[in-house]
């Protein structure tokens, strides 16, 4: 199982935090997805088919950018 952390700086409220947890969730092999406000980061557990150009994509997509 694979781990990773993005910095998100776009994450300002709750409403954020649940709407990347209910995206990243979404994605076949993503097993957990820990979203912690106010140091603005995302962690994500997973195994294939999912993989970090996926993750940041959906981010992006969502409208909160990742940063490393």
């Amino acid at each position: 199982m694979d781990k990773l952390r993005f910095h998100v700086p776009a994450m300002s409220c709750m409403h954020c935090v649940r709407a990347i947890e209910r995206e990243l969730s979404a994605v076949p092999g993503v097993s957990q997805v820990e979203v912690r406000l106010e140091p603005k980061t995302v962690t994500v557990s997973f195994v294939p088919p999912a993989d970090a150009a996926t993750l940041r994509d959906r981010l992006a997509k969502l409208g909160y950018p990742a940063q490393d």
